[in-house]
């Protein structure tokens, strides 16, 4: 694409962002109304079934496609019109196509979608946390929903009214398996067919680890590599890196999202599958299953960062394989690249048109770049002789000499038309022929193919497999429009999502570990963009961006409007076509813009605390879910405390006849004289598959351990509730038995996709906020003491310092529901620098050094006097605290 000087931003006395007024989106319920929400809204897992006339073998006689096949014939002869011919022919012409097979794909003829409703866990502002620090408070209930895109429902019409009212579009950002996220977005919102582009970037090989990055503040993860993890080496352990089936298990995973992401296009909508060179035919085997082979649009090479070793030629570019929902239908944008000097576009330009009306032939080394061209128009001689004779008269002086086209062959243009091209100097003799002149100022731009360089992303990698964002831009620039709606499945650094908010597309992302969606948030919050003027601000981005044609000194292109000056422009004397520079819009100097505001959610909290689900929720608790989460924990028998330091659990069975509890095992505690160890006993309970764990699960699984003389209780869970976490820390003094949270990686979710082995670790004791409160006259602080992290070996805590957390987060005013994030604090990154530059003039020093430490900015006492405090540690797991005023 054409590169523009990035646009020189100077402060203003506001942030400003894109909204989507001509979008909007169901009502989402938030996170702490779950007790609320309608059982009849609950709704059953969606069955998604395969296309039964692809066949897992040609065999005819033993296949059931046979009698198929025999139906389709009897259709076709049958027919009434043409067209009933022609679509049984197709559905016939499908059935005898060759395609990819793999273990357990014939047994396979349908799955299953937990369809779960997603709640609200999170409304994030950049604008919100500048405001707010600035102010040293809230600023007042009405402008802090504006800046949050929060019109604050009543929980009753969170509930009632979910999915069923419309809201203004704020883009999303979602925790949870992309196939859970898709289905609840197809079955739950309706999106079907209403996403315009959807970009996948899974896992390139089979080794799932090659997509992960464990640890929030290490960046430099190699792919399956830990030789350089030797002071934390449960870093590399955080998720499982191994398909259970290998390929097989990995060729499933990704048909299954395909299918839905199917549904979610619209019928001028693309999706693009980035790939490495290890199973790319392999995935475009899958697509053109899923999607048809009429509708493959083309693979893209591009240049990635660096070239993967290899003892013979080594890997230097990664695939896009693009497929579009219907090719006839399918949106493009056709994209320019600049013609720079050394190209190979510019090879065939090696003459130069000197100002004085000479002419010669470029050097080699001024062709190549190494020798600058100082003066003159460079330009090629192309043919002025079509093919095919012509009765119009030919002949044409030209510098006293007559040309006339050999036999069979006529001039591009009329004897008036070359006339009009030998007055501006068009045309030059060579040899005994004619030439047209094209300069490469008649049209400074070539059209973007499928291959791709310049794309290398370079330093500054927030992510271990981390996309360049021009790779991502080219996508979304050539099959989107403004306001057009992206998403991506595989979150990552969260590229997608910054790159959708720059150009001004609506964007949904998500992801299955915490860890990317940390990166991603303060990405997102701690970006600045160009603004591009808007043809219309009151339909935001929708109404389009401005373009238009500029020159700089030199008398080079360097508007977003290019002309395209052609023979027949010339020769005609007309005007010439002009092209569009889509990633060249006008920027308004002056204005910093941020992100817009958007939400974290998530498919996890579901529970609803009636009695009669109570009772559903034991049943879960005793059914295949628990049965599936013991045998993990008993071939991933190893719970990381930090510091190196490991519990190891022996014996892990079921317990007799237990109301609460889920589990039992021993493990050996040093004694108290530190000689030898002693075997005790420890009993587990395990949160839902779906849902928070309570205080209720808490307690009564603590009465019950306690009564037992089990000497600790481990609750195992995806997400918990601040009042059950409370209790845990205080479970010895409530309840007599000491306990401690684990946090189980959300991956648990995806079934029996991965393999649990003894090197995998995917349960980690998660600490304690230790917040303060202090009061100044009539205005709060908050601070973080840092993280307490209760070691059930010793039975001592362990303390870590505030400066030593990757990020935290405040709610100067929490409703107990959804968290707002008034103040976000990044010690360790320095992450609020670009924007903290862009807003020097406007904003006190003081203000940043509050988002860069572990002391907030002064604030009110809310509506509902208390406060939340949510630190990100490093693994990404969230650990809330609320604290009363």
């Amino acid at each position: 694409m054409v590169r523009s000087k990035p646009a020189k931003i100077r402060s203003t006395d506001e942030a400003k962002t894109y909204s989507h007024p001509e979008s909007d989106s169901p009502l989402r319920p938030e996170v702490g109304t779950q007790a609320h929400f309608p059982k009849k809204k609950l709704k059953a897992p969606k069955i998604y079934r395969y296309d039964s006339s692809i066949s897992p073998s040609l065999e005819w006689d033993t296949n059931p496609a046979r009698d198929q096949t025999d139906a389709l014939i009897a259709e076709i002869l049958n027919a009434d019109s043409l067209e009933q011919v022609k679509a049984a022919a197709l559905r016939l012409k499908a059935m005898s196509q060759p395609f990819l097979n793999w273990t357990g794909k014939a047994e396979r003829l349908s799955f299953d979608v937990p369809t779960l409703p997603l709640f609200i866990h999170e409304r994030l502002s950049t604008r919100a946390i500048i405001e707010t620090v600035r102010g040293h408070k809230k600023g007042g209930d009405q402008l802090a929903l504006e800046l949050f895109g929060d019109p604050q429902h009543s929980i009753v019409d969170q509930t009632l009214k979910a999915y069923e009212h419309r809201d203004e579009w704020v883009n999303r950002m979602m925790l949870g398996d992309s196939l859970t996220v898709m289905n609840s977005l197809l079955e739950y919102e309706g999106l079907g067919g209403q996403v315009q582009m959807i970009y996948i970037d899974p896992p390139y090989g089979v080794k799932f680890g090659s997509n992960f990055q464990p640890f929030v503040r290490k960046r430099d993860v190699k792919h399956n590599e830990d030789q350089d993890m030797t002071r934390e080496p449960e870093m590399v352990k955080a998720y499982r890196d191994t398909w259970e089936m290998g390929l097989h298990s990995y060729l499933s995973y990704l048909r299954d999202r395909l299918v839905l992401a199917r549904e979610l296009l619209i019928e001028s909508g693309s999706v693009f599958v980035q790939i490495g060179n290890e199973n790319v035919h392999h995935v475009r085997e899958l697509m053109d299953e899923v999607f048809g082979t009429n509708n493959f649009v083309s693979i893209i090479q591009f240049q990635k960062t660096g070239g993967s070793a290899s003892s013979l030629l080594a890997s230097t570019v990664d695939y896009l394989i693009w497929y579009a929902k219907d090719k006839e239908k399918v949106k493009y944008r056709q994209l320019y690249i600049q013609r720079q000097i050394g190209d190979a576009a510019l090879d065939r330009y090696d003459q130069v048109l000197l100002p004085d009306g000479s002419t010669r032939r470029l050097t080699a080394d001024e062709i190549l770049g190494l020798t600058p061209l100082l003066e003159g128009k460079r330009y090629q001689l192309t043919s002025l002789i079509s093919d095919g004779a012509t009765n119009s008269p030919s002949d044409f002086v030209f510098e006293g000499k007559t040309y006339i086209p050999r036999a069979g062959t006529h001039w591009k243009t009329t004897v008036q038309g070359l006339e009009e091209l030998a007055r501006q100097n068009r045309i030059e003799v060579m040899g005994t022929v004619l030439r047209y002149r094209r300069f490469v100022d008649d049209f400074p731009v070539i059209p973007l193919t499928d291959r791709w360089e310049s794309t290398q992303l370079g330093v500054g990698l927030m992510y271990v497999v981390q996309t360049s964002p021009s790779v991502i831009q080219r996508c979304i620039l050539m099959t989107t429009d403004p306001g057009d709606l992206v998403l991506d499945p595989t979150c990552g650094s969260g590229t997608t999502a910054y790159v959708a908010e720059q150009w001004g597309r609506r964007w949904i992302t998500c992801d299955v570990s915490r860890v990317p969606l940390a990166l991603a948030r303060q990405r997102l919050l701690t970006a600045t963009f160009p603004y591009y003027e808007l043809k219309d601000s009151k339909r935001g981005p929708a109404g389009g961006f401005v373009y238009r044609r500029k020159q700089n000194k030199k008398g080079e292109e360097v508007g977003g409007i290019v002309p395209h000056i052609q023979l027949q422009n010339i020769a005609n004397n007309e005007r010439p076509k002009e092209e569009i520079l889509v990633d060249r819009p006008e920027i308004l100097k002056g204005i910093t813009r941020v992100t817009g505001a958007f939400t974290f959610e998530a498919t996890i909290p579901t529970p609803v605390q009636t009695e009669e689900q109570e009772q559903d929720e034991t049943l879960e608790a005793t059914g295949s879910f628990v049965d599936r989460l013991l045998g993990v924990l008993r071939k991933t028998p190893v719970l990381q405390l930090g510091g190196n330091r490991t519990v190891k659990f022996q014996s892990i069975r079921k317990p007799t006849r237990s109301l609460n509890l889920s589990a039992e095992a021993t493990i050996a505690t040093v004694s108290e004289n530190g000689n030898g160890a002693t075997p005790q006993p420890v009993a587990f309970v395990f949160g839902p598959e779906n849902g928070q764990v309570i205080q209720r699960t808490v307690y009564q699984s603590a009465i019950e351990a306690c009564a037992k003389n089990y000497s600790h209780l481990y609750v195992i869970g995806f997400a918990i509730e601040p009042n059950a976490r409370e209790l845990i820390e205080n479970c010895e003094e409530v309840t007599g038995i000491p306990a401690t949270y684990v946090q189980a990686t959300p991956d648990l979710l995806m079934g029996d996709l991965l393999k649990n082995m003894r090197s995998s670790q995917i349960f980690s004791v998660c600490g304690l906020p230790d917040v303060g409160i202090q009061l100044e006259g009539d205005l709060y602080r908050a601070t973080l003491y840092g993280l307490d992290v209760f070691d059930p070996v010793t039975m001592e805590s362990d303390h870590r310092s505030g400066n030593d957390v990757p990020a935290w987060f405040l709610d100067t005013d929490y409703n107990g529901l959804c968290f707002h994030v008034c103040q976000a604090f990044f010690p360790k990154t320095g992450a609020w620098d670009n924007l903290k530059k862009a807003l020097k003039n406007t904003h006190e020093e003081s203000v940043w050094g509050h988002l860069a430490g572990t002391i907030s900015a002064p604030f009110e006492a809310g509506k509902y006097r208390q406060i939340a405090v949510k630190v990100i540690d490093d693994r990404g797991n969230e650990l809330l605290v609320v604290k009363s005023l």
